[in-house]
């Protein structure tokens, strides 16, 4: 077995983050999470990882409930642990994980907050004069893909009425419809999109890539503007889902172009979809 520091086991588990094909959001909320995990266990004074038991990650995650953190951002802090031991355990640093024995709290998930018509109809509106903005929720909303998925697309990606989706976070490359008003918005966009090498769709103007969270600064911008209350970026994938559930969209089909791991995860909306229509195999718009 190979000795590792504490000290030093944040900046290699960000790299095995890395090599494993993680996002940059990933990265950054793992490693700040292990980031605390270490400051705590340097005060109990442990110095090597194989030092670490159970109850100092149990300790751990009672400071943590203490300091007011809630049970689903425990439950995630234990995911960013477990990831964490997996890299030590893989790379030979310890032969036992404390952390499988660790159990998650229990909470009760919200359910997915769905934009109405007239909510999603007022962020157009409010939205309207910017036509960067105006492709990014339009896509958002019209293909359901993920915020991170939407800042890695490339100008190659763009077919004729689909987006290639690039594998991301485990998620398979897929192909993704693009109906007509998603076509418009994206098309409008590149008209005046600065002309420079950068190959991201979406760029500042001065041609940077335009990162995660500005886009979602931007689109919480936007629903302030559209006075639309206690909505988040990743309800426009919540509402696509919700829509297309609705209007009879096959559930193997939405699973396919949502790029879900098993089609249980798209069951999950038909709870909040109780007056769906019958099947069919046609995407509407929104």
């Amino acid at each position: 077995m190979k000795t590792l520091k504490l000290g030093d086991a944040g900046s290699e588990f960000k790299s095995f983050l890395k090599n494993k094909g993680h996002s940059n959001s990933t990265i950054v909320a793992y490693g700040k999470d292990i980031e605390q995990l270490v400051s705590f266990l340097n005060e109990l004074q442990r110095n090597q990882v194989h030092d670490v038991t159970k109850e100092d990650i149990d300790a751990f995650l009672a400071k943590m409930s203490k300091d007011g953190y809630t049970p689903k951002s425990i439950s995630r802090k234990i995911n960013s642990t477990r990831t964490f031991y997996r890299f030590l355990k893989v790379n030979e640093y310890i032969t036992d994980d404390p952390s499988l024995l660790v159990e998650h709290p229990k909470y009760q998930l919200a359910p997915p907050r769905i934009l109405t018509p007239t909510e999603y109809r007022a962020l157009r509106d409010a939205a309207r004069s910017d036509l960067r903005m105006t492709a990014i929720i339009e896509l958002l909303l019209q293909t359901g893909i993920r915020i991170g998925e939407l800042t890695e697309l490339r100008l190659s990606d763009i077919q004729k009425d689909s987006l290639r989706v690039k594998s991301m976070e485990k998620h398979p490359e897929r192909m993704v419809p693009l109906n007509k008003r998603a076509q418009e918005s994206l098309n409008k966009y590149l008209e005046i999109r600065p002309k420079v090498e950068e190959n991201h769709v979406f760029i500042t103007k001065s041609g940077k890539p335009f990162l995660i969270r500005n886009i979602r600064t931007s689109i919480e911008r936007y629903f302030r503007l559209a006075e639309i209350k206690n909505a988040k970026v990743n309800d426009l994938r919540h509402t696509f889902v919700a829509h297309h559930l609705k209007h009879g969209v096959s559930l193997v089909l939405l699973s396919r172009i949502l790029g879900h791991k098993r089609v249980s995860t798209t069951e999950r909306y038909l709870e909040y979809v109780p007056d769906r229509a019958a099947e069919s195999q046609n995407l509407s718009e929104l």
